[in-house]
């Protein structure tokens, strides 16, 4: 692994392509690496790796980006897939669009659905809701929060919105679950 120098870190800002092939980098949050010319979302610094060789991205355990394809070749569905959920399982808190979950896989929206879904039987944000749920869950038997606050740090936009998605998945609102973790048996999910 090399150092992210402040003349690295420029080339990735500016999509520099005389750099493709001095190094490569590596996303900590979505697990992919790329070229320094791959007109992808900006990384945050703080999630980048750099790397002399693509076998080296690739030994870390990064997958090549399906958008700059650093190693010239086709990342398989299945491997992308794995990236997208590791996507989800790591930003599921935040807003995340098919669009924007699109941009951080490095492909397009359309695409990204269609591909999910031949792989999984469902779409990238069913899995998303799932995961959420499931956050919502964990949190709900194990903190204080209000429900407001857990839906909140679940990625729920409104209580209410929460409230409704949780009981149509569990048959019984985020509190009802409450009450009965503390009192008696757990719903399996």
């Amino acid at each position: 692994m090399l150092r992210l120098t402040a003349a690295r870190w420029q080339a990735i800002q500016t999509n520099d392509v005389t750099k493709d092939g001095d190094f490569y980098y590596g996303v900590t949050s979505t697990g992919i690496f790329c070229r320094p010319s791959c007109p992808s979302r900006l990384p945050k610094r703080e999630h980048v790796q750099v790397f002399k060789t693509t076998a080296a991205a690739s030994q870390a355990g990064f997958r090549p980006c399906k958008r700059c394809r650093p190693t010239g070749r086709v990342v398989s569905a299945a491997d992308w897939v794995i990236t997208i959920n590791r996507i989800m399982a790591h930003h599921y808190a935040e807003p995340l669009t098919l669009t924007e979950l699109a941009k951080r896989a490095h492909g397009a929206p359309d695409y990204l659905h269609h591909v999910y879904r031949q792989q999984t039987g469902q779409t990238p944000l069913a899995y998303l809701q799932q995961i959420r749920l499931q956050q919502a869950r964990r949190l709900l038997m194990t903190s204080p929060l209000p429900i407001s606050a857990v839906a909140q740090a679940c990625g729920f936009q409104s209580a209410a919105y929460f409230s409704t998605t949780f009981k149509k998945a569990f048959q019984q609102t985020p509190r009802q679950f409450r009450l009965q973790t503390k009192t008696g048996p757990q719903p399996k999910l």
